[in-house]
């Protein structure tokens, strides 16, 4: 009877395995399904706001045919100069390019080996999300290393919320430094990075967190949110405080480049600016993008535009630039930062796609 119970369980074991393997595997394609709807959505959500992004282009430009007329709005759109656009463009990419080697130090503080070329084109794929609110759509990412290397989500969202942190408060850093320069919204700006950063307290402090999770974890609706914090946490101790002063070694140039692409927009349609007026040229940007960044919006909408072509008139209203030009100089300026940093966000998402098709050992 010992024989027969001992071989009896033994069979049980063994039929237990294949089940448990068919389980998981069940369970890895209900979630690699559930992420493809993910994206689908995503795609609705980004045509959403391509269609929002040209109405508000269109109630800009519309502004300025009220303002000048439509021939001689046209005729402005006509002028611009293909090399300086080309080089904004170029400026715009650079400025992404260079924060990548914030990208490897996380991984390799949080023990992800993935080859340089892969890692890179994930890294690039995160900016396909930057349209959604706060910027939280890069997770997908967590989701691409996951499929590739069989690391755990919850692993490497540390690195994503240290990215998007580090992102926010490099420009914030830059535009309090610009706004100084200028000696003008220094307070506002100020302010703003104060009320932009105040979230992530709770993503690292341990004692924040805990304060808010305590009397909500209880909570149906917060429970798988407080699972996901939980693991957090505890992956978020192997970056370490010096990670993030590393990072803004790279944020903070790339930042204020990024801001640069302006300047080459506004060449392109004829405004002659010496290289002395760039730090009037970063405040704008920066400052236009700080306040848009506080509305938690998809991609600023709005905000940005509108301050950033009131600042243009703000500024250089007596130096030539008037409503027409400012209207037009704005349209192409977000053109280059924000659909240009999707088209190449989404070709590398649209690559790096294929690793969700690999079956994690």
């Amino acid at each position: 009877m010992r024989f027969l119970r001992k071989e009896g369980s033994s069979t049980s074991r063994n039929e237990t395995m294949p089940r448990r393997g068919i389980a998981a595997q069940a369970l890895i394609a209900r979630k690699h399904q559930e992420y493809r709807k993910n994206i689908k959505k995503y795609e609705r959500i980004l045509f959403g706001i391509l269609g929002s992004s040209f109405l508000i282009f269109l109630g800009i430009a519309a502004y300025a045919v009220y303002k000048i007329g439509y021939s001689n709005f046209l005729e402005t759109v006509a002028s611009i100069k293909l090399g300086y656009y080309a080089i904004a463009l170029l400026v715009v990419f650079f400025a992404y390019v260079i924060r990548f080697p914030k990208w490897e130090l996380y991984m390799k503080r949080l023990g992800v080996r993935i080859g340089r070329l892969q890692n890179f084109l994930i890294y690039m794929s995160m900016y396909s999300m930057d349209i959604t609110p706060g910027r939280w759509g890069r997770v997908v990412v967590s989701y691409t290393i996951n499929r590739l290397t069989g690391t755990k989500f919850s692993k490497t969202l540390p690195a994503v919320v240290a990215d998007i942190f580090t992102d926010f408060a490099g420009f914030a850093f830059v535009a309090v430094v610009a706004a100084i320069f200028v000696g003008q919204y220094v307070i506002v700006a100020i302010v703003a990075t104060i009320l932009l950063l105040l979230p992530f307290v709770f993503l690292y402090s341990k004692r924040a967190y805990s304060l808010f999770s305590k009397r909500l974890h209880n909570k149906k609706l917060f429970r798988r949110l407080f699972e996901v914090g939980d693991k957090y946490f505890r992956h978020n101790k192997l970056l370490g405080i010096d990670v993030y002063a590393n990072s803004m070694a790279y944020t903070i140039p790339s930042m204020a480049i990024n801001a640069v692409s302006l300047y080459f927009v506004m060449l392109a349609f004829g405004v002659n600016l010496s290289l002395h007026f760039i730090p009037i040229v970063i405040f704008i940007f920066s400052m236009s993008t700080l306040l848009g960044m506080l509305t938690g919006l998809p991609a600023n909408l709005g905000i940005t535009d509108a301050t950033l072509f009131g600042f243009l008139l703000a500024f250089f209203g007596g130096d030539g630039i008037g409503v027409g030009l400012a209207s037009v100089i704005t349209i192409f300026a977000r053109l280059a930062n924000v659909w240009f940093v999707q088209l190449f966000g989404f070709s590398s998402l649209a690559y790096t796609i294929r690793y969700w098709r690999r079956q994690v050992k």
